[in-house]
């Protein structure tokens, strides 16, 4: 019986990933360097997004189903951040809490970074309508060990809504 049910499964099984193995991978063309608008329409290799100022504004509150929850606070414009202020609360850990007056911005392209005393960086770049606020070495701004369990804050640039 059971050897029965073992070829009736194993067999297809082995013989896929014997197909699979011996597939011949994609080449693509060589890059050109040039940046298209719509980059979904490249028959090929996607170009390189374009380097560009950020701009987002945003003041948003997010909560999931485990409680995990923040805000943030970001005004943007041409790479020129004017406000900044987030939180990250995750249950059971604690808190973390950033906010421009204890930042430098130290870069503006390819993408926003901000920079403190204590080491932590803050960095934000853009892809598509998504602006991400992602932190570094930030231990210190958080309690406990809260920040092994922080997460980047992803805004929507077109609602200004966050999670």
């Amino acid at each position: 019986m059971i050897h029965r049910l073992l070829s009736r499964y194993l067999t297809p099984l082995a013989a896929t990933v014997l197909m699979a193995a011996c597939a011949t991978p994609t080449v693509y063309q060589q890059d050109t360097g040039t940046v298209m608008e719509h980059p979904s329409e490249a028959g090929g290799r996607l170009k390189p997004m374009p380097i560009r100022p950020l701009n987002v504004q945003a003041d948003c509150r997010f909560k999931d189903e485990v409680g995990y929850s923040g805000s943030a606070l970001l005004d943007v414009s041409y790479s020129e951040v004017s406000r900044f202020k987030a939180s990250v609360s995750v249950p059971k850990r604690g808190s973390c809490h950033f906010d421009l007056a204890d930042f430098e911005q130290v870069r503006k392209e390819p993408h926003v970074e901000l920079r403190a005393r204590d080491g932590c960086v803050v960095r934000m770049w853009e892809q598509g309508d998504q602006v991400t606020v992602a932190f570094a070495q930030c231990a210190s701004r958080c309690d406990r060990n809260t920040f092994d369990y922080v997460w980047p804050i992803l805004v929507d640039r077109p609602s200004g809504r966050c999670n």
